[in-house]
């Protein structure tokens, strides 16, 4: 059997154009008889560590290369004559070699990037020691003169790769059915003779076999965002670029034996190893006073330890903090411990804010005592193991929180001390998913939308979900698979692609700190100027380096700035109470107020917390675990267990000091541990190796380990190694018991270490919440600047808490929201077209010289400021003016002439025109002429409250003195069946299953009572109308619409459009029926089926406020509505308590009804009235008043007669 070996590979990190999947290739090289294989992606290195991986897993020698881009040119060259480049094949012969490969590659990004990461000749020569360069497909320099006939430049070219890389250069010639190939290897071969330059065969495999092809060219367009039936589209005019057999290529060649046989030496030069598991730690200096590292962290330890219990530490902390310090020495962690201290202790002393902690990280004492982590794990039961198991040897994970807008100051710090080129951030991968890429696939068959939305949908929304898994979950999808010879031939290609990755971006919070400079290790990407790895985290933390997750809160941003707010409006340093057990924050979660609370926002986590009622910390903590897939199970007997108190259930006595702090129930990784530990006699090194083969379903792990715990385990000797749950006196029913419960949960458990953290963050938020609303509400607000969906939430949110919200005040405002006497102002810098820059010099001049006095002061005063009459504009518009006399209409018609006569004034006496009279001279006449023409304003009315509402909302983004709907809410409500706030929340819990894990633990098992295609009523202010024709020159319009919570977006189509196009008007007040489009690849949006104005056809409405009923009087009220419900019900019935309006059914009432003297009049239920808004006359309405209102206000107001003549003039008034 012939040798060949395959040197020139597109994988799947071809990103879009190879579809090899790295995990096939060495399979189907086995089945081929081939012994090794190389990677070349197109001047990248994206897959070479899955790559090598998969190939030493197979035993097929992996040959580490690139396909690099090289410039016509110098690499700095950026012109559009630079956009020809070459390709030329690079292989790394050992790991000098894979080290020069990663640094060109490293430099394409960095130095060369220009349409693609280009290196060129200069580089090439300095680097090119251990590799092996091939002469690369049609692209290459060589083929392309030769191609254009240009022998002499091919020659030139090729003589100049074989001076650079002598026997290590050899002319490729390739086998892929193009026209151009053949040509081109009957040149390439007579070049290599004449030469002297040793020929190669290759394939330039894009796919894995044959039939692949036509998946390929599907992937192709994919890229280029075309559809097969493109004429222009990009294509291979082959279907030969596929993995070949040796025989295959063999025959083709058999003229060329020694280019097939050379492949074959190529890879017996070529022996990279990799190093895993190995860790590489930057070098940390520490002060010369100390012999050791270790004797610096030892010390920071001793000292901390004193710090956070005292000069007489118990002995359990004592020996818990020796037994830490131990391990950390013995697995080599102390300089990891060190590099994470000094870069907290930096932000700290900067006044940088830091989380608490984040993950396991957490249960750690000497972390807690040298403040990495601001939770005492004695106190709350943290495991150190469960962070760093002397028993699995791997690197430990300080995952670290910082202010979102300071966290690049930290990282700058790190770049400072250990070397810029030291430091870089990671990147990750986005990949074609299940619904995204049946959709591409469709759009690429010319699918109607329709279909391919209807099949997307099938797939169930959970994470890790595939076709394959989908099709087995879904009866109809199979059905539709197997009946329909389009969609099977759809899905077939889809799963064909499904998982490759897609689109290369940078991790959200990941950075890696190296010994040596970083493309030592790994080569370099740049994105948006912005400088990450190649390689994604697990594979970095593999190769042993250092991986950091310097994450951004929001959250402490908001903390921060509310106790520097309270600090500027109350003069109070804020100190939060250590011990988190202050009933009044508590009440916030108890009565369902944890808007802008970390974690606790979600109406479902509300309800579980308003359920609970937590009352310290603990609770909170559990409440985090709990509400997540799996534990969520467990709720309801919490529940029970708190609000019983004594009556927890236990499957054996012996777990009740592990899990009465839950009530009972199994919530974390750590109580499981725990059990195994402590009814088992495990180490908890080993107790969490069983933890982790639980929730990894390692059932043949599992299946030894339940004996053991259940009845031990000896050695050879019949030493004890592990008693077993039977010798400590826990029978063996029980036992297994136990363990069948472990198994079940330890899929879902969660960690309490990290769940311990999120608490404390979210008790610090609740506790400004409870003692500072005003400072909190304003930081929060700040936090979400430009953010037209979470403005508008958090404002309702003041309202509900009594916090006015102020006018942006050209005296009173600064640049963000601030805090004014127990009110929030609204921040000049939020307005449109004001700059930063205007901001601070506005504020600057009312700093120095005092309040602006009217208009025309501040137009003088700012004049030159940067102040320009565009801005001016938007600060009348905004109404930052209207204490002042004049109408915003006023200054809307008059600024620009006023502008103009002081620039011109100001002008002159710059150019030394003014006259003797404007120094104070004999007369003041000219003078007062001037200051008449700088003060001559246009009056005019004010606008009416729409007009002002509109260029409020045009400035801002949002009202904030009133609202267009804000009269008509109750008929709103009465009206509708969704919201834009339910609709974005349809989207955050969508965004979290298709996210990461985390915040899909947190918000996947939301209950979303909306579902794709539900018919819904939704009313609002259209704020924009998009027209555009679809190919099939057919109108549609993308509608904007606004409510009192946000925007949600419209779509509707021809039919509906026609019918409504005179309801399409912006600022009209619609209602829109219509089909919820709910798709995880983007917002929520409703197709239209009917638009009309609000208020045609307006169904009669009663709101009956029972705010302050009693029991009784609700009862009564509930009595009535229910005697007047009938068939033909003619009146909804709102009930308002407090600020909440909620729907209580509906009557019917005519009338003979409204005659029946029976009733009473008016039919008074508590204070409440039933009118038909239609037919009630004046004279019924002033008999209520008359007989009853009066009545009942001079009862309540006996000693006030006057009171009661004032209302009942008042009253009376109305009607006259």
């Amino acid at each position: 059997m012939s040798e060949f070996v395959h040197l020139h590979i597109h994988s799947e990190f071809s990103l879009l154009d190879g579809a090899n999947r790295i995990k096939d290739l060495p399979v189907r090289a086995k089945e081929l008889g081939m012994k090794a294989m190389a990677i070349t992606d197109h001047g990248v290195m994206y897959g070479a560590i899955d790559f090598y991986k998969a190939c030493k897993k197979e035993g097929i020698k992996p040959i580490i290369g690139c396909e690099v881009y090289v410039a016509p040119r110098s690499r700095f060259d950026k012109e559009p004559i630079d956009k020809q480049y070459y390709h030329l094949i690079l292989l790394a012969k050992n790991n000098q070699g894979y080290k020069n490969l990663s640094k060109l590659v490293s430099i394409g990004f960095t130095e060369g990037y220009y349409y693609k990461p280009r290196i060129d000749l200069e580089v090439l020569e300095k680097y090119h020691e251990g590799l092996i360069c091939l002469s690369a497909c049609l692209a290459g320099a060589v083929n392309q003169a030769l191609l254009n006939g240009q022998t002499e430049k091919a020659e030139e070219i090729a003589l100049w790769h074989k001076r650079v890389f002598g026997e290590d250069y050899y002319i490729e010639i390739q086998n892929n059915g193009i026209r151009e190939q053949v040509l081109a290897n009957q040149k390439l071969v007579q070049l290599a003779r004449k030469l002297d330059i040793p020929l190669v065969a290759t394939n330039d495999a894009h796919y894995l076999k044959r039939e692949d092809a036509y998946s390929h060219e599907i992937l192709l367009c994919i890229q280029t965002g075309k559809r097969m039936s493109d004429e222009d589209r990009m294509k291979f005019d082959t279907d030969e670029l596929y993995v070949k057999s040796p025989e295959e290529m063999s025959e083709y060649f058999s003229a060329f034996p020694d280019a097939i046989e050379n492949t074959v030496k190529i890879a017996d030069k070529c022996n990279v190893e990799f190093e895993f598991g190995h860790t590489i730690l930057p070098n940390y200096d520490v002060p010369p006073e100390y012999p050791t590292h270790y004797d610096f962290l030892k010390k920071l330890c001793d000292d901390g330890i004193k710090e956070r219990y005292g000069e007489n530490p118990s002995e359990e902390i004592l020996k818990r903090a020796e037994y830490e310090i131990g391990i950390i020495k013995k697995m080599g962690y102390v300089d990891y411990y060190l590099i994470v201290w000094d870069f907290i202790h930096y932000a700290k002393s900067h006044g940088i804010p830091v989380g608490p902690g984040r993950g396991s990280g957490a249960g750690s004492i000497l972390a807690y005592a040298i403040e990495i982590t601001d939770i005492d794990p004695m106190k709350y039961g943290l495991l150190f193991e469960r962070f760093l198991n002397p028993e699995r040897i791997s690197m430990p994970d300080f995952d670290v929180d910082f202010s979102d807008v300071d966290r690049q100051k930290v990282i700058d710090y790190v770049s400072e001390k250990y070397g810029h080129d030291h430091v870089s951030q990671i990147i990750t991968f986005g990949t074609m998913a299940a619904k995204m890429v049946i959709r591409d696939v469709a759009r690429v068959l010319d699918f109607p939308y329709a279909e391919a939305d209807k099949l997307a949908k099938m797939i169930p929304t959970e994470l890790h979900i595939t076709i394959p898994k989908a099709l087995e979950q879904n009866k109809e999808l199979k059905d539709l698979y197997e009946a329909d010879e389009q969609i099977h031939k759809l899905l077939d290609i889809a799963m064909a692609l499904e998982g490759m990755p897609r689109q290369a971006s940078t991790h959200a919070c990941g950075v890696v700190i190296t010994k040596d400079p970083v493309d030592t290790y790994v080569p370099l990407y740049v994105r948006d100027n912005q400088i990450s790895t190649q390689y994604i985290m697990t594979t970095l933390e593999e190769l042993g380096l250092l991986k950091m997750d310097f994450l951004g809160l929001r959250t402490l941003t908001v903390i921060k700035d509310t106790i520097n707010l309270v600090k500027e409006t109350r003069g109070i340093d804020v100190e939060f109470d250590q011990e988190m057990s202050d009933l009044k924050v508590y009440k916030l979660w108890q009565e369902g107020k944890t808007s802008g609370i970390f974690q606790f926002e979600s109406q479902g986590m509300t309800n579980f917390m308003k359920e609970l009622k937590p009352d310290c910390l603990e609770d909170l903590i559990a409440g985090v675990s709990l509400y997540r897939p799996g534990p969520m199970d467990q709720i309801p007997r919490y529940i029970r267990g708190k609000q019983n108190p004594g009556h927890n259930e236990y499957t054996h006595p012996s777990l009740e000091p592990i899990l009465n702090v839950t009530y009972g129930c199994m919530v974390y990784q750590e109580q499981v541990m725990q059990i195994v530990r402590d009814l088992a006699g495990y180490s908890l090194g080993r107790a969490d190796l069983v933890r982790r083969a639980m929730g990894k379903k390692k059932l043949d792990v599992m299946a030894k380990e339940r004996e053991v715990f259940i009845n031990g385990q000896v050695d050879e000797d019949g030493k004890i190694i592990v008693p077993g749950c039977v010798r400590n006196g826990i029978d063996a029913e029980s036992a297994n018991k136990i363990f069948d419960e472990m198994s079940e949960f330890a899929k879902y458990a969660f960690n309490k270490s990290h769940a311990a953290c999120y608490a404390v963050v979210a008790y610090r938020t609740a506790y400004l919440k409870a003692y500072y609303p005003a400072e909190f509400m304003a930081s929060m607000l700040n936090s979400y600047l430009g953010n037209l969906d979470k403005v508008p939430e958090y404002i309702d949110e003041c309202k509900k808490l009594g916090i006015e919200i102020l006018k942006p005040d050209i005296n009173k405002s600064f640049g963000r929201f601030a805090v004014e006497n127990g009110k929030i102002r609204f921040g000049l810098g939020s307005i449109k077209n004001v700059g930063v820059q205007p901001v601070e010099n506005i504020i600057k001049e009312r700093s120095a010289n005092g309040e602006f006095t009217g208009f025309t002061d501040f137009c003088e005063r700012m004049a030159g400021e940067s102040v320009n009459k565009k801005c001016v504009e938007s600060l009348i518009k905004a109404g930052t003016f209207t204490e002042f006399p004049e109408t915003r209409a006023t200054l809307l018609a008059s600024f620009e002439t006023i502008i103009d006569t002081i620039q011109s004034y100001n002008k002159k006496g710059m150019d030394g025109q003014v006259s003797m009279f404007d120094l104070g001279g004999e007369s003041n006449e000219e003078g007062n002429n001037i200051n008449e023409i700088k003060y001559n304003f246009m009056e005019r009315p004010e606008l009416n409250e729409r007009e002002l509402l509109s260029i409020e909302k045009e400035m801002l983004g949002i009202y904030i003195s009133g609202h267009p709907l804000e009269k008509i809410k109750e008929q709103i409500i009465a009206t509708t069946n969704i919201s834009s706030l339910q609709m974005h929340e349809i989207d955050e819990i969508n965004s979290a299953v298709a996210g990461n894990e985390e915040n899909m633990e947190i918000r996947s098992k939301e209950k979303i009572k909306f579902e794709d295609g539900q018919q819904v009523k939704i009313a609002g202010i259209i704020t924009s109308v998009k027209k555009k024709y679809t190919k099939n020159n057919k109108i549609m319009a993308f509608v904007t619409i606004e409510d009192l919570y946000g925007s949600a977006e419209i779509i509707v189509f021809e039919p509906t459009y026609m019918k409504a196009q005179n309801a399409l008007v912006e600022e009209n007040i619609v209602m829109i029926n219509g089909r919820l489009s709910i798709r995880e690849d983007d917002a929520t949006k409703i197709v239209a089926n009917e638009i009309k104005n609000f208020g045609e056809n307006k169904p009669n409405m009663l709101t009956l406020n029972i705010t302050n009923l009693t029991e009784e009087q609700k009862a009564k009220l509930r009595g009535a509505i229910k005697f007047f419900h009938g068939e033909q019900n003619n009146i909804s019935v709102m009930v308002k308590i407090n600020d909440d309006l909620k729907p209580c059914g509906a009557i019917y009432l005519n009338d003979e009804i409204l005659k029946d003297d029976s009733l009473g009049s008016g039919f008074c239920i508590g204070h409440s009235y039933f009118c038909n808004l239609d037919t009630c006359t004046n004279d019924a309405l002033l008999d209520i008043v008359d007989f009853d209102i009066l009545p009942m206000l001079n009862e309540y107001w006996f000693d006030e007669p006057s009171k009661v003549e004032r209302w009942e003039n008042d009253l009376h008034g109305v009607f006259e």
